[in-house]
């Protein structure tokens, strides 16, 4: 018995090693495994709890905002500095940091406005192709309209690093998140600064979501018909 509790901790001590061990680092998992695992898993969260009050969506924004698919596989601060471009370089690390915090919210906020509005439907898995060497993979998706109407595309864009691929890029119905950002912000930074852009960001993810299902409004801009 001696002998063998040392080669019982070694066994305990490995279990909960790879237990603990991020999926990514354990084997490569391609994009369209991880679109469809993570959509597949926060669905189901949605038929579950039924009692998220649709006006006040915060619990769905939890669940995406933790689910643990997700956030090791997002490279936020890529989407960021992709976003802010020029300005990036010349921005604190405190303006970056905040930046990236709230155009991470406002990703969470969007994506989830587009499922929870569709959450009764559909989701199509088109046919994904990768070639051995590839760094870049688009993972297309599509949801069928309960009434008939035109599928809703969805697309994600990915990139690999050490084997492990990224997300750096989302597009619903051909509306991609970081081109629409990059150009308003440059034009928002220009005119008021970066701490102008980060305060209207911050300010419009702590609005209550709408249901549009597209890219959100420009931060930094009023909506029509507002007053300025």
């Amino acid at each position: 018995a001696v002998c063998r509790e040392p080669a019982m901790k070694k066994i305990i001590f490995v279990l909960m090693l790879v237990l603990l061990t991020p999926a990514s680092l354990q084997a490569e998992v391609m994009p369209d495994q991880l679109v469809r695992t993570t959509i597949e898993k926060i669905n189901l969260l949605l038929k579950v709890d039924r009692d998220v009050d649709p006006e006040d969506p915060r619990r769905l924004y939890a669940m995406i905002d933790f689910c643990e698919e997700v956030l090791p596989h997002i490279d936020f601060r890529g989407m960021a500095r992709s976003v802010l471009g020029p300005s990036w370089r010349r921005a604190s690390a405190d303006q970056r940091a905040r930046f990236t915090r709230e155009f991470r919210n406002l990703l969470v906020r969007t994506y989830g406005t587009a499922l929870r509005k569709h959450r009764d439907q559909q989701i199509v898995y088109l046919p994904f192709f990768s070639k051995p060497g590839d760094t870049t993979a688009v993972v297309k998706t599509e949801i069928k309209q309960a009434s008939g109407g035109p599928n809703v595309q969805i697309n994600y864009s990915f990139y690999r690093v050490h084997s492990v691929w990224k997300l750096y890029d989302v597009s619903i119905d051909g509306v991609s998140l970081v081109t629409t950002y990059r150009s308003t912000s440059a034009d928002t930074i220009r005119k008021e600064g970066i701490d102008s852009l980060i305060a209207g960001l911050t300010k419009s993810n702590r609005q209550p979501p709408g249901d549009r299902d597209g890219a959100p409004e420009p931060a930094g801009s009023p909506r029509k018909g507002a007053a300025p």
